[in-house]
């Protein structure tokens, strides 16, 4: 009785012009829950502890059918006017393809899954996105690191294509359309029924991925939603960059100023301009007759866990030699996850948002403030070298734009020893450097060069026979940071041999970890990452205030002796070595304060939380109840703040202080 009924409601003429649309839901539904249960089994280990297997079920369905509405909603608003008999032919070939086109990009997407959640500990969000404007980086990156996943995942694709398209069908016989005045009369019901399946709520705002957080664990709340539902989510928000932080709130501008100024070492600065807000000028505190140069090394994805002295793995043996001579970092932490983030706030020293990088976005292209730009004003020769193509993640576009005068990369390598996917090897890199620093000091002028390595990347490519392996197989992200750090340390053993050694101050630091993931709620132990200033004329220490990539520029301009006025609103630790400190972090589509004492995290469309993050047990522990006011105003300013600046166009690299 029962399969006669579902026979029923399948039936061709029970649904009329809408029936490849309803079979369509109908699958949909089945294979993402489907889907859903295997990832769920897949990470049982993660899952059990938070006891909500049956919520993350039952709310996956109403999440996967927001999704079916949303796909559903262009045919269905369309079939009042083309779902005419004399078009009747047609308008079926239409919703059969449609139909036919999401079931197999729905499927795709929840097949990329798991990879995805393997790298990034997330379903596939707005990087899903990104990274498919390089398709030659990615493919090589897919073939070489995920080549079984691949080719498993587009078979399956094709089999379960294969299979829909049967189950789509209706026999020519019984594709009916309703009578028009049937049609005119149900038409509104089935767009109230698909919008309202898109809101899913009653509430003031729509849902939202936020919406179905059940959990602390940020993995274990992306498994309640689904892939397509996340992608289709990252370029809504895509769409609404500039203003993207209003997801948390929205302070008035004046306290807004008020709240990001409130830190011990940015009270001495006098800001005199008020159209531009953080703009101020920085007294170096290191008097010097000439101003040292600057060159830093953005370490690819050399996070914490693999710096022993940081409770990671032994296979930075040269960095942690390397400690004794320079000043040392114990609590410095990346801004966000992606390599542009870190160029962001290293290079920049802008806070992150909700929003792209300034790296990506068209308003910072040209006249935003650089460590480069603020130099190259000083007389400074400039320059970007990197092993791959420089315009992935439109590096080159924003360098060249905002002071680097000069961009060494792959085409300018001469005869790499080793290629990979990402481009020349971090010893081929850092032999052009070498080469690159060595003309730059003849020419007697003062130089600033960012170098940026590649080989600890996915899917970890680099030469045999220079290091003993740490571990089996061979490309392993553990191995593939052992050779970059060894290809680091002959890099400096040529420096303290070179002329320019003693007038040039080093930052070795991280862009970010290799991957982010664990149960907490904001992974804060993935944040954590090495940072070393080294050279001729630096004095060894350790800095133990918490820090920020943010505060990296204004500390190098301090040490170089490069006095400035520039908009940076980071901390200078040789002004202030001190003082409690604080780290701004951006996961995903959350944002936290962290200070010793707690983290203020902002959730979209939902009240502030406070936790407690232990260093020891590398745990966080959310605090019941929402956060106070006052905390949550601060967290918001700084989130706030530099999109803001970016907005209105006030992070410009050509404005004088008064």
């Amino acid at each position: 009785m029962q399969h006669g009924v579902f026979e029923k409601l399948m039936a061709a003429s029970v649904w009329g012009p809408y029936v490849h649309l309803v079979r369509m839901i109908w699958i949909g539904l089945f294979s993402l829950s489907v889907s859903r249960l295997a990832l769920v089994l897949w990470q049982y280990e993660r899952v059990e502890p938070t006891q909500s297997f049956g919520m993350i079920m039952l709310q996956g369905v109403r999440a996967d059918f927001i999704l079916m509405c949303l796909l559903a909603a262009i045919p269905v608003l369309l079939s009042l006017f083309l779902a005419w008999p004399p078009l009747k032919r047609s308008w079926f070939r239409f919703t059969y393809g449609w139909s036919l086109v999401v079931l197999i990009t729905v499927v795709f997407l929840e097949l990329s899954t798991p990879s995805f959640l393997l790298q990034y500990d997330i379903r596939p969000n707005r990087l899903y996105v990104e990274y498919l404007k390089y398709p030659k980086e990615v493919f090589s990156t897919l073939w070489h690191g995920f080549r079984l996943p691949l080719i498993l995942g587009i078979a399956i694709t094709v089999g379960l294509a294969l299979l829909f398209r049967r189950l789509l069908r209706v026999a020519d016989a019984d594709l009916q359309l309703w009578p028009v005045k049937l049609h005119t009369l149900i038409w509104p019901l089935a767009v109230f029924i698909v919008f309202a399946g898109i809101r899913s709520t009653t509430q003031h705002r729509p849902a939202n991925p936020a919406m179905f957080a059940i959990t602390a664990d940020a993995m274990v709340n992306s498994l309640v939603i689904n892939s397509g539902y996340s992608v289709l989510y990252a370029i809504y928000s895509l769409k609404h960059e500039a203003r993207s932080t209003e997801v948390y709130g929205k302070l008035p501008e004046d306290v807004m100023v008020a709240q990001t100024r409130d830190w011990p070492w940015l009270k001495a600065y006098q800001y005199t301009n008020p159209e531009y807000p953080t703009l101020h000028w920085q007294q170096a505190q290191v008097s010097r007759q000439k101003p040292l140069n600057i060159v830093i090394v953005l370490q690819e994805s050399l996070g914490a866990t693999f710096v022993e002295s940081l409770g990671g793995a032994p296979v930075t043996p040269h960095l942690e030699k390397l400690k004794a001579d320079g000043i040392w970092f114990n609590n410095l932490y990346a801004t966000g996850t992606r390599s542009v983030r870190g160029i962001e706030a290293v290079v920049a020293g802008f806070m992150p948002t909700p929003a792209q990088s300034v790296v990506k976005l068209s308003n910072s292209q040209q006249g935003f403030t650089t460590l480069a730009s603020i130099l190259q004003q000083q007389g400074y020769q400039t320059q970007f070298v990197y092993g791959g193509e420089a315009h992935f993640d439109n590096m080159r576009s924003f360098f060249t734009g905002n002071g680097f005068s000069d961009v060494v990369d792959l085409p300018r390598i001469k005869a790499p020893q080793f290629v990979g996917s990402w481009g020349a090897s971090d010893e081929d890199l850092f032999n052009t450097a070498h080469q690159q620093l060595i003309q730059m000091h003849a020419k007697g002028q003062p130089f600033f060069s960012l170098i940026f390595t590649s080989t600890n990347h996915e899917p970890f490519e680099f030469p045999d026979g220079r290091i003993e392996l740490h571990e089996e197989p061979k490309s392993t992200a553990n191995n593939a940071v052992k050779y970059a750090d060894w290809a680091m340390g002959q890099f400096f053993d040529k420096a303290k041999a070179s002329a320019y050694w003693q007038d040039t101050v080093f930052l070795v630091v991280a862009d970010h970890d290799n991957r982010v993931y664990g149960s907490n709620l904001i992974p804060v132990e993935k944040f954590h990452i090495p940072g070393l200033i080294l050279g001729g004329q630096i004095n060894a220490g350790v800095i133990e205030p918490l820090a920020s990539q943010i505060d990296l520029a204004p500390t190098l301009l301090s040490l170089a002796g490069a006095s400035a006025c520039h908009p940076m609103d980071g901390r200078d630790f040789i002004a202030d070595p001190a003082s409690p400190g604080r780290a701004l972090i951006q996961f995903d589509n959350l944002f936290a304060l962290m200070t010793d004492e707690d983290l203020t995290i902002l959730r979209p469309n939902d009240t502030a939380l406070i936790g407690h993050y232990d260093k020891i047990t590398r745990q966080l522990n959310l605090k019941s109840g929402a956060a106070d006011e006052l905390k949550q105003q601060k967290a918001l300013a700084h989130v706030q703040l530099p999109s803001y600046l970016y907005r209105e166009r006030k992070y410009s690299s050509s404005v004088k202080c008064q």
